[in-house]
């Protein structure tokens, strides 16, 4: 491991996973941080899931979005993708002197709309500024908390169970790519940002018994949570390129500056592991809502490669698919 922090260390890949397993984890408890989107912890007599996340991303606003709603949305998402209901988040600021004022009350503007609309509240918070320089204008942190009423969507895989993906693949990342890099050639290109909880509790109300396992592909995107889920498993996520869903869009820039949309950040998508039997009718409660309209059935867990994730081509070809060490676009959440 290296001795000083580099930014793969917060991409979501290998380097990632060894900072948590090496340096946090056996400082701040190996049985307390749970390494998952949220703990899981009992108070009382209730189940609560609870999250925090930190959001530092250039350009703050974007096409589809800005740190605020971005803020929301990611913390929302990753209480509901444990299966919980999100129920109120934090909201912490950090500043950098000379920040407009216009700019900082449209941020709040669009954490406190997106919050609404997603059924949350924002109750608490903390503000600190920086001097100028010190910061690129504003960074975000916000915790939640959300009550596990049903279940928690995590049960264990077997071979033959179907993996699918709500929508199209690395909006976000590219979209943030264009908008940092002012890419003439990216028309159409929008992120994907928004809250998934709805989505996931009315696909989990129809079929409580048929979804196994759900995640948002932030950062690393969809590649790097296949690897997270077989990692040390005794069974292998199987990919089929054709059944990708990829916009266009996405495609033709991940082609001219060689890039992989796998491996794209996505902020509007979840990634589930389902019963076979189960998995068309999934896709269909998904494809009713407006965040899962372009829902498709991508791959299946089976034991091929056991531990690994990888894609097959249409004529039949075999590529592994590995945790990256550091990421393909800095700074995207």
């Amino acid at each position: 491991m290296a001795n000083t922090i580099m930014p793969g260390h917060g991409s979501g890949g290998r380097l990632m996973n060894e900072l948590i397993e090496s340096v946090i984890r056996r400082r701040l408890g190996i049985d307390s941080v749970q390494l998952d989107d949220a703990a899981v912890l009992t108070v009382g007599n209730a189940s609560i899931a609870f999250t925090t996340d930190t959001f530092t991303i250039t350009p703050v606003f974007f096409p589809g979005g800005d740190i605020g709603k971005l803020a929301v949305n990611g913390t929302v998402n990753d209480l509901a993708v444990m299966g919980a209901r999100p129920l109120v988040i934090s909201c912490s600021l950090i500043l950098e002197e000379g920040l407009e004022f216009s700019l900082l009350e449209k941020i709040l503007d669009s954490m406190k709309s997106e919050a609404d609309r997603a059924g949350v509240k924002i109750v608490t918070g903390d503000t600190k500024v920086v001097p100028n320089g010190k910061a690129d204008k504003i960074f975000i942190n916000t915790s939640g908390i959300g009550i596990i009423e049903k279940g928690l969507l995590r049960r264990p895989l077997s071979p033959g169970d179907a993996i699918i993906i709500s929508g199209t693949i690395g909006d976000h990342g590219m979209a943030v790519m264009a908008a940092r890099n002012s890419l003439s050639f990216s028309s159409g290109l929008e992120s994907d940002c928004a809250h998934l909880n709805h989505m996931i509790q009315k696909a989990a109300a129809a079929f409580p018994d048929g979804i196994k396992f759900i995640r948002d592909p932030t950062r690393g995107g969809v590649a790097s949570v296949l690897n997270e889920i077989v990692k040390g498993q005794g069974h292998s996520a199987k990919i089929y390129e054709d059944a990708l869903p990829i916009r266009e869009e996405v495609r033709g820039v991940c082609g001219i500056l060689g890039i992989d949309p796998l491996y794209a950040a996505n902020e509007g998508k979840a990634l589930l592991i389902a019963e076979r039997k189960d998995a068309p009718g999934i896709v269909e409660v998904l494809k009713s809502t407006p965040e899962g309209k372009n829902a498709a059935i991508i791959g299946e867990i089976n034991t091929e490669f056991p531990g690994k994730a990888f894609i097959e081509t249409p004529i039949g070809g075999r590529r592994i698919l590995p945790l990256l060490t550091d990421e393909q676009l800095p700074r995207i959440c």
